[in-house]
């Protein structure tokens, strides 16, 4: 059995949409669904338990998502394992594809994500803009983070349960794999929330920066990184030269967020969690 672990904090708004996905075309016996609801002050566990007795409902108090995916681990019940963010939407057909390659002996994979489909047409052209460079960066089509979704097989998981917690859990654990071992499937896709405002942009990428510095201290100077290159955006540029305004913007974010970052690195601050609300909407 597939088990499905869901950390949520404060994400009443949001989780129904994921559970109807999940729940919809799947077989009753085909997926067990935990959603740990940490340190809440909304209705996150009564939403979640109002889908069925299909879904169990875990509360712990600390608003923690390290906390939260230990205490899912803990009451999961089967490999291979997902661990999805309560603010996306993955289909039960989705999960199939993602497991099936973490199946197979053979095959080497050990931990797969899905594409990623990122709704724009709300947004502002800023925003717009940044992701129309981001999407196409090689370390952003390639790794696993950023996703939302990450299913690992039991082998996977072991590698994934020994990583210290960091606040970028998805880019730590895609990092965890070689190229060999992690594959994204092309027949699964998830849909993700991007922020509507330049503002809430900047929030993630102030995030995203400090996270990447907390996961590269840990690894040391030769591990692995997802950091972009100037040589990636000149490759993106050769290869549509259109985007040189989106490219700009895309500059300036990366710019303002380091700047942001770098108080919070410079005092080892990895625990403070900017929240996107405006991805949240209905």
């Amino acid at each position: 059995m597939t088990s499905i672990v869901i950390p949520a904090h404060n994400e009443a708004r949001v989780i129904g949409r994921l559970l109807d996905s999940l729940l919809a075309d799947s077989a009753e016996d085909e997926t067990d669904i935990v959603v740990v609801c940490n340190g809440c002050t909304d209705d996150t566990a009564r939403t979640a338990a109002e889908r069925g007795p299909r879904i169990r409902v875990v509360e712990i108090p600390v608003p923690s998502k390290h906390a939260a995916l230990r205490a899912g681990d803990d009451h999961a019940l089967g490999f291979p394992r997902l661990y999805v963010d309560a603010d996306v939407v993955v289909t039960g057909a989705g999960v199939r594809a993602l497991t099936e390659p973490l199946t197979d002996d053979t095959s080497g994979i050990l931990a797969t994500a899905p594409e990623r489909r990122i709704p724009l047409a709300a947004c502002a052209w800023r925003v717009r803009a940044y992701y129309q460079v981001w999407q196409r960066l090689p370390a952003v089509r390639e790794g696993l983070f950023g996703r939302g979704v990450i299913a690992v097989s039991q082998a996977g998981h072991a590698r994934v349960a020994a990583l210290p917690p960091l606040m970028a859990d998805d880019l730590a654990a895609s990092l965890a794999f070689t190229p060999q071992e992690r594959l994204v499937i092309g027949a699964a896709e998830v849909v993700i929330q991007p922020p509507r405002t330049w503002r809430d942009l900047i929030k993630r990428r102030v995030r995203a920066a400090v996270s990447t510095a907390q996961v590269e201290q840990r690894q040391g100077p030769q591990g692995a990184s997802a950091r972009t290159s100037v040589a990636d955006l000149r490759a993106v540029l050769r290869e549509e030269p259109k985007l040189l305004t989106s490219m700009a913007v895309f500059v300036a974010a990366a710019i303002v967020a380091r700047r942001r970052a770098g108080k919070a690195i410079r005092a080892r601050d990895f625990g403070t969690w900017l929240r996107d609300d405006s991805s949240r909407q209905n």
